[in-house]
């Protein structure tokens, strides 16, 4: 007893550093004791870093012991020191520690044992007078230990500045919430985050109950995680994954699989088309949901009846406006819907010359073939409509997304024959309808194939060589069509779904100015209630960006995790500060100067903010983004 009183003294006269010379609320000011200046201490035989801006201080308060960090010091003359006492300039100053508060050591009883655990937040303040003591290296690291006993953990680095101590996170903490990874080029924030998603996976991938309900979603915008088809490993094992490598200017790209039910919705189709809400979204509408649509695109006879009544309204009943080739427009637009791979209409373009060689336009006085449609308008009709059904069309051919684009082309000329719809209205949504089927069904094919509920946890969607248009509406349309699919399906919350979104500021910035307002809007709105209301289906967000300041202040004010690179840029940094509140002065002002591999990892998942030093991946799992070395390749 008397061994360990005396080892206890000795503890506390080396490891005391000075008192409480101040309490403002959580900021308090400790006095060094002059003694205690240099730069290291031994205790134990071991040499020990002194008190440092950045580290931590215990403070005692009878049987309390209250943790504060360090986050600036300032000096001061001791005007009290007599000349006698005067023997060296340092005993002349005075140094002092700017403290704040973070937390509290607690004792708790478990059954014969005492539980000692650091907790965040106070139960009390220190007073002045108080003594102040370095940690011991058992407190160090308990205060750096953020999970619970017992708990699944995957480790991510250690501390920068302390090797020793590896830094382990709760599985449940970090990735039950949504995170951000935001640093600059070259950072290490797209290491960060395969590293993150690495250790998950390879953890659970071989467990049947992770395969069946947890589900990954990677949206790659430069191609850094998924690079090739063959046996590429970046983040986890082929076999635990699906890549799909997209592309607008190729034939021969992949095609994400989406079931007929989402081709069928108007929502889909109004993100894709950018429709308006007041009046292109009901034409839309109109163009998905009427009866006679539906029915007669599906038969020969049914697409011939169409063609015809398009045809003879424009020749018979059409205003004075329209141009006088409207229906040789009505019919190349038509014609617009075969495809060097699938030709539905195969006689259309001789049909549409026979009708134009043999039709003399005189509004109110049509004539075909001698029939003058103001005298014999039955005849002129009949003669129409039999040339019209002369038509070879190859129903078996047409696909999904074609049988919509017909439905868009009939109702478009007869909702503008019949006056029911401006062509200023209606015609910006129509004229992009050849070229976003066209795009559509270069990256999209109607699939019963169910990659939501595969085997496979990681899906990642490589956008490397997709256009910026589409790179914009891709990830909104497959996130929208995933999140919806969980809101209905995953009540009991007994699935997960994670989407990871790299570059993030690509489709959540409110920048941009390639985009009409009322889409912006439609996008931010959609990605914030899926991190406002995520969470009630088991859907997170995690997002990886070098533009925090392009981001929604929402978006990020709502994430519970941070992963903080170095920033240089002051609007990214100014951003940070604006919406992350986890962050204490220190580790905000140190953004700018982070190393490469480093990061600040603030939020639920650590009591306190630390910088952490990133540990490297396994070998082959590590995205593909090495600035390249010029000079191996110039000697």
């Amino acid at each position: 007893m008397m061994k360990k009183l005396n080892n206890d003294l000795i503890s506390e006269s080396v490891l005391k550093i000075g008192s409480v010379n101040e309490v403002r609320g959580n900021k308090i000011i400790i006095k060094v004791d002059k003694e205690k200046n240099a730069p290291h201490l031994i205790y134990e035989g071991e040499i020990i870093k002194n008190v440092s801006v950045g580290s931590y201080v215990k403070i005692t308060k009878g049987f309390n012991e209250i943790i504060g960090k360090i986050e600036g010091e300032y000096i001061s003359d001791d005007k009290n020191l007599s000349q006698t006492e005067y023997k060296n300039f340092k005993d002349k100053i005075k140094r002092f520690l700017n403290v704040t508060l973070v937390g509290f050591i607690d004792r708790e009883s478990d059954k014969d044992d005492v539980v000692v655990k650091f907790k965040q937040g106070l139960k009390e303040l220190p007073l002045i007078e108080n003594d102040c003591f370095l940690l011991t290296q058992d407190e160090f690291e308990m205060i750096h230990s953020f999970a619970k006993e017992g708990a699944d953990l995957i480790t991510i680095g250690t501390l920068l500045n302390e090797t020793s101590v590896s830094i382990k996170l709760s599985v449940d903490k970090l990735f039950a919430s949504h995170i951000g990874i935001f640093g600059n080029t070259g950072s290490g924030k797209s290491y960060t985050l395969a590293k993150l998603y690495h250790e998950l996976i390879n953890k659970y991938s071989k467990s049947s109950k992770f395969q069946n309900n947890a589900k990954f979603l990677l949206i790659d915008f430069n191609g850094e995680y998924a690079v090739n088809k063959k046996d590429e490993t970046i983040i986890i094992d082929k076999e635990y994954k699906d890549r799909y490598f997209l592309s607008t200017s190729k034939l021969d790209g992949d095609r994400f699989p989406i079931p007929e039910s989402e081709v069928n919705d108007l929502t889909f189709w109004s993100i894709l088309l950018k429709a308006t809400e007041q009046t292109q979204k009901p034409f839309l509408d109109s163009s998905l949901s009427k009866k006679y649509l539906i029915e007669y695109t599906k038969t020969e006879d049914g697409l011939k009846n169409l063609i015809f009544n398009n045809l003879a309204l424009i020749l018979t009943q059409g205003s004075k406006n329209l141009e006088k080739d409207f229906h040789v427009y009505f019919l190349d637009e038509l014609l617009k819907v075969n495809t060097t791979e699938c030709v539905i209409f195969s006689n259309l373009k001789e049909i549409r010359n026979r009708i134009r060689a043999n039709l003399i336009i005189n509004y109110g006085q049509n004539i075909f073939f001698g029939i003058d449609n103001s005298k014999e308008p039955q005849k002129f009709t009949d003669n129409l409509k039999s040339v019209v059904f002369e038509l070879e069309i190859h129903v078996e051919k047409i696909s999904i997304f074609s049988k919509i684009r017909l439905q868009i082309i009939f109702n478009y000329f007869y909702v503008i024959l019949k006056g029911f719809y401006s062509r200023e209205h209606i015609g910006p949504l129509y004229n992009r309808v050849e070229t976003k089927f066209n795009q559509i069904t270069k990256v999209f094919k109607i699939d019963s194939e169910d990659i939501i509920n595969n085997k496979k946890p990681l899906t990642i969607i490589s956008l490397n060589d997709v256009n910026v248009e589409m790179k914009k509406i891709i990830p909104l349309v497959v996130c929208k069509y995933y999140y919806e699919y969980f809101k209905k399906n995953n009540l009991s919350r007994d699935k997960y779904l994670n989407i990871i979104i790299d570059e993030a500021h690509n489709i959540l910035s409110r920048n941009s100015i390639r985009e009409s307002e009322n889409w912006k809007d439609y996008r931010l709105e959609t990605f914030e209630e899926i991190i406002k209301e995520g969470r009630k289906f088991g859907v997170f967000l995690s997002l990886s960006s070098q533009r925090p300041s392009d981001i929604s202040d929402t978006i990020i004010s709502q994430l519970h995790n941070y992963f903080l690179h170095r920033l240089i840029n002051n609007k990214d940094i100014e951003a940070i500060g604006r919406t992350v509140s986890y962050l204490d002065k220190v580790s905000f002002d140190s953004l700018s100067i982070l190393p490469q591999g480093a990061c600040i990892l603030a939020g639920l998942s650590a009591d306190l903010p630390v910088v952490i030093k990133v540990d490297k991946i396994n070998e082959g799992y590590e995205p593909y983004n090495e600035t390249i070395v010029l000079t191996n390749n110039w000697k």
